[in-house]
C-alpha cells in the first residue's frame, strides 16, 4: 500500500536510563503489528508530556495505540498509596499518555491500549489500579508463565468475554486463550468504561468505550506473533478499520445525538 493512503498510528514511548542516557522507544514488535496486522504507518511520540503539550499532534494522527512497557503508571494519578520500592515508574510516559488519553477520546480518535495502556486507558478515564495483583488473595500470578513451552509470552490462562460485548462479537467467541505479563491491573473500572473480558481470578482482562469508534484496553499482549492468531489478526484489523473510517464528530456530540 503507498505509505501516502496508510493511516498514521501514533505509539507514546517510554522514556528509559540506558548507561547514563535517556532514550525514548518502544518495542520493535509493537509498530511491526501496527505495519503487519494493522496495515498502517507506526510514528513514535516521545515521552515529554511534561515539558510540552502533545494533543495538537492528533489532529495528525488516524490512531493510538498504547504499548505495554515494564514501568507502572505512579498510583499518584488515581489517588492511592505509594507504590512497592522496587516498582518501575516512568513519569515522563505518564505526563505524555494520559493527556493524550483524555484528547482522543474527546476526538472520538481510535484507541487500542495494551498492558500498560489498559492501565493508563482506565487511570485516564477515572479508575483505579490494583498494583500487585499477584499479591491479592485468591488471584493468579498474572505476572509471566514461566513454564509455558511457548516462554514468557505463551498461553497463560483463558478470559471469559462479556456476553453481548464489542469483543465477544468482534472475536466471535465466548472464551479465548491468552498470555500475562502484568503486575498491575484494574481495580476500580473509569466509569465510562465497559468490561469486555474477565479472567477467572475475577481480574478484569478488557475493557472498551461504549459510543467510541473504537476504544479498547486488553492486559494481555495481542501483538506477540500477531500474524499467527486469529484472535489478535482480528482485534488489529478492527483498529486497522477504526482508523481509516471517516469520523462521525466528537464522541461528546455523538452521545448528544
Amino acid at each position: 500500500m503507498p505509505l501516502r493512503i496508510m493511516p498514521v498510528i501514533g505509539l507514546p514511548s517510554c522514556a528509559r536510563k540506558i548507561n547514563e542516557r535517556i532514550i525514548h522507544g518502544v518495542q520493535d514488535k509493537y509498530p511491526a503489528a501496527v505495519i503487519d496486522a494493522a496495515g498502517c504507518v507506526p510514528v513514535v511520540i516521545p515521552a515529554v508530556g511534561s515539558r510540552v503539550d502533545l494533543c495538537g499532534l492528533l489532529e495528525r494522527l488516524d490512531g493510538l495505540l498504547l504499548t505495554g512497557s515494564p514501568s507502572n503508571v505512579h498510583p499518584s494519578h488515581y489517588g492511592c498509596e505509594p507504590s512497592h520500592p522496587e516498582t518501575l515508574h516512568d513519569p515522563e510516559r505518564d505526563a505524555t499518555t494520559l493527556p493524550l488519553i483524555r484528547e482522543a477520546v474527546s476526538r472520538d480518535l481510535p484507541i487500542l491500549a495494551i498492558c500498560r495502556g489498559i492501565q493508563e486507558l482506565n487511570v485516564a478515564l477515572g479508575g483505579s489500579l490494583h498494583q500487585r495483583v499477584h499479591e491479592l488473595p485468591g488471584r493468579l500470578n498474572h505476572r509471566s508463565a514461566k513454564d509455558s513451552p511457548e516462554g514468557p509470552y505463551g498461553p497463560a490462562h483463558q478470559v471469559a468475554l462479556t456476553p453481548g460485548g464489542l469483543l465477544a462479537s468482534l472475536l466471535e467467541a465466548t472464551e479465548i486463550m491468552v498470555n500475562s505479563r502484568h503486575s498491575q491491573g484494574i481495580d476500580r473500572p473509569a466509569p465510562m468504561l465497559r468490561v469486555e473480558a474477565v479472567a477467572p481470578d475475577g481480574q478484569i482482562e478488557a475493557v472498551s468505550l461504549p459510543g467510541a469508534r473504537f476504544v479498547v484496553g486488553v492486559q494481555w499482549h495481542p501483538e506477540h506473533k500477531v500474524l499467527e492468531n486469529p484472535f489478535s489478526r482480528a482485534l488489529f484489523s478492527a483498529f486497522a478499520r477504526a482508523c481509516t473510517s471517516r469520523p462521525a464528530g466528537s464522541l461528546q456530540g455523538a452521545r448528544a445525538a
